[in-house]
């Protein structure tokens, strides 16, 4: 195998066995397989113990299949304790059903809502009360990324092995019964001009209707669905059913009826294509502020002004996180990172930019970790107490609630500091993976000021309850005090250490 070959997301492929050698090496990979599950195990146990700690709220709900993706949709309501949104999800099958693209409600808990002993005693191979199938479209073939139009975020982008880029209106489709031998769902709308497979290299303009697209033939594709609204306007056929169900995409008769090929819905050709990379283009993604701005990665994988650094041999990965200055790149795309994070311990797979703090991203990973930076903390002097630990700059969360790859994650932009993650752990949950959708306690990413003045009061009131009550065991207010010892050596990046000394 070419080692310059991308490398698939999905489940590890089972490793190829030399015939003479097969019970040796099937004696040797068996052991080797249970001490790692042991040490994930092991690892996961500790974990689940501070996540009344660590956590606001944390939902946890067992996949029937593995996903490859997961996006939030739009909000559907707001109430007094939780609110409802939509969630986009994909179903990776062993060819027994139909791939599919599904759609769910999600029940979002607001913050400081949830109790610390409901959000940490969850059943890991249960689905979660909060997480409910809404719809199902059949997908032509595995759906490797999703993404929504951030304008109308009913309209979704869908990439599978082939050339062809999929827009669907998740709304106006039909739910479908993903049998064994059913038609796929038709797409509403397909945007052509790949001359080979594209499969993961999928983003949506913050600003117009633009999708940009890369794929194998080494290209960077651009289309606007305007191009289809407006050629629907002047198509007497389409324009006459159009506008009948409010979509951005203009339906031609009887969408999303099942057919048998992608091929037969209406498509629309590129607006731009851009040549220039030697390799397959893994990743792309728009400036935030300028629609006319895109950065692409192909083994340097850039998003926004992040590259997830792996060298030309796939395994000689550096597993870092690298941060560019668009203002310092040469011409021709050449610079020194400002900023290395290191924090992985296998190849990153996604980057994402958080919607709540400019300087926050997250950067999720094959060693199963999810990790929360923010670059103003880089070269940050810090006052250091006496249980520090070193931990790589820019850190200040690390989510490690999955026990494989972490394939995809999205910040909730309409919930503010709540992620949905998902992951390649079928072998340790006896399902199809895990979804996961939490949100880190707010006495990790608030002013230190505010968190500071926060547990003064706590004291001064945990003072008074001693005082007043002979009910309290010695053995709660240790836990407590240890609870919170935890919290601030581990989530504050051991800055506000000193001032807490009256935590132990």
């Amino acid at each position: 195998m070419d080692p310059q070959a991308p490398k698939k997301r999905g489940r590890k492929p089972k490793p190829k066995e030399d015939k003479k050698d097969e019970p040796k090496m099937k004696e040797s990979t068996t052991t080797k397989r249970t001490a790692h599950q042991h040490a994930v195990d092991d690892k996961y146990t500790h974990w689940k113990s501070l996540v009344p700690v660590l956590y606001d709220w944390l939902a946890n709900h067992n996949l029937v299949w593995p996903s490859l993706s997961c996006r939030w949709g739009p909000q559907l309501e707001q109430a007094t304790y939780k609110n409802r949104q939509r969630l986009y999800l994909s179903e990776q099958t062993d060819g027994s059903v139909p791939n599919t693209l599904v759609i769910a409600n999600c029940e979002v808990v607001k913050p400081r809502v949830a109790a610390a002993e409901h959000i940490s005693q969850f059943n890991e191979e249960a689905r979660s009360p909060f997480v409910k199938k809404h719809k199902t479209i059949i997908h032509p073939g595995e759906v490797n990324r999703i993404r929504e139009l951030p304008q109308n975020t009913k309209i979704v982008a869908t990439h599978t092995d082939s050339p062809d880029v999929l827009i669907w209106d998740v709304e106006a489709q039909p739910n479908r019964h993903a049998v064994l031998g059913a038609t796929n769902s038709r797409p509403d709308l397909i945007l052509t001009g790949h001359q080979d497979n594209a499969e993961f290299a999928l983003a949506m303009c913050p600003t117009e209707p633009y999708v940009l697209s890369g794929g194998k033939d080494k290209s960077v594709v651009l289309w606007s669905i305007q191009d289809h609204i407006t050629s629907s306007a002047t198509d007497p056929a389409t324009a006459k059913s159009a506008g009948s169900s409010g979509s951005i995409i203009k339906q031609s008769p009887k969408p999303g009826d099942g057919n048998d090929k992608a091929a037969d819905g209406p498509s629309v050709g590129p607006r731009g294509i851009y040549n220039g990379h030697e390799d397959t283009v893994e990743d792309v993604t728009f400036c935030p502020s300028r629609s006319s701005v895109a950065l692409v990665m192909t083994h340097a994988l850039y998003y926004g002004m992040l590259e997830l650094a792996q060298a030309q041999s796939l395994r000689s990965a550096d597993n870092s996180v690298r941060m560019f200055d668009r203002r310092n790149l040469t011409s021709n795309g050449v610079g020194s990172p400002i900023n290395k994070f290191e924090g992985h311990s296998a190849a990153v797979l996604c980057v994402q930019w958080s919607p709540d703090k400019s300087s926050v991203f997250g950067s999720s990973a094959e060693d199963g970790l999810l990790n929360i930076w923010d670059y103003e903390k880089v070269g940050k002097k810090v006052e250091q107490g006496p249980r520090t630990t070193n931990y790589p700059a820019g850190l200040f969360f690390q989510h490690a609630g999955h026990r494989d790859k972490v394939v995809d994650f999205h910040w909730n932009a309409s919930d503010p500091w709540t992620v949905v993650s998902v992951s390649d752990d079928c072998d340790s949950t006896g399902g199809g993976g895990t979804l996961q959708i939490w949100r880190m306690s707010d006495l990790i990413y608030r002013p230190q000021d505010e968190v500071l003045a926060e547990l003064e009061k706590f004291k001064a009131h945990e003072s008074r309850i001693i005082a007043n009550s002979s009910s309290i065991s010695a053995a709660w207010i240790l836990n407590l005090r240890q609870s919170l010892c935890i919290l601030c050596l581990k989530l504050q990046n051991d800055c506000i250490q000193g001032a807490l000394t009256w935590v132990v």
